[in-house]
């Protein structure tokens, strides 16, 4: 049985997004599963899937109650060195810090907080997170979410993006994203299948078609046939 509890076509330079509403999703939910009951009934040749990256991790149990957590003495010093950005607080509060501990080591996020820090210095934007990896990127603080219980929680980034997507892809046959979007025009692409153009899907979906708040619109199905979002 197919189910959508709501369904919106929005477009954008001429090509059609099919947003698609799901049940709150948590970690008894499978991310195959979900695509089934709400999406696989319109997938056509050529189209792309993409995913909001916060419900994948959900799923894979990757959202963390802070009264779990107990930050270590690393992260209750290196939260106070993160940058102040407009978008979020990111890894500015110790336990969002504590989960990019947990996720890429120790060593690791000293070696990227004061490296990025003295190349920061020299006018260097980013640093830290290049050195520090993908993992810690895509952790977002605890009040990041409006929806509950996930308000409460810190929210670490998808478990092996790749994987994930490629084994969509063999599910379903059609191209798979999972991305990371904002309000405020940031738009990556964190995992893709192969035949996707990582720039162009960017573009396409800078203006956040599925929300941040409590849309509860995790699904997008890109209609991107004779379109440049896929390579040839």
């Amino acid at each position: 049985m197919h189910v959508v509890h709501r369904i919106e076509h929005r477009y954008r330079n001429g090509i059609k997004r099919i947003l698609l509403g799901t049940h709150t999703l948590g970690p008894q939910d499978e991310i195959g599963e979900v695509v089934a009951l709400y999406a696989a009934k319109y997938l056509e040749f050529e189209d792309i899937v993409v995913l909001a990256e916060t419900p994948v991790a959900i799923t894979q149990g990757r959202a963390i109650p802070v009264r779990t957590m107990k930050p270590r003495l690393s992260a209750r010093i290196l939260w106070r060195f993160v940058r102040k950005v407009s978008y979020g607080i990111g890894l500015r509060n110790p336990y969002s810090m504590e989960a990019a501990i947990q996720e890429c080591g120790e060593l690791r996020i000293w070696f990227a907080s004061i490296l990025g820090g003295f190349l920061r210095l020299l006018g260097r934007r980013g640093d830290f997170y290049r050195i520090a990896g993908k993992q810690a990127r895509m952790i977002d603080a605890v009040g990041t979410s409006p929806v509950k219980p996930y308000d409460e929680c810190v929210l670490k980034g998808p478990r092996d993006p790749d994987g994930v997507v490629k084994n969509l892809k063999r599910r379903f046959g059609v191209e798979f994203a999972i991305m990371d979007i904002n309000d405020i025009g940031g738009s990556w692409m964190v995992a893709g299948t192969s035949r996707i153009n990582a720039k162009a899907l960017e573009e396409l979906m800078r203006d956040n078609p599925m929300g941040q708040g409590s849309q509860l619109t995790p699904i997008t199905i890109v209609k991107a046939q004779g379109t440049e979002l896929v390579k040839g």
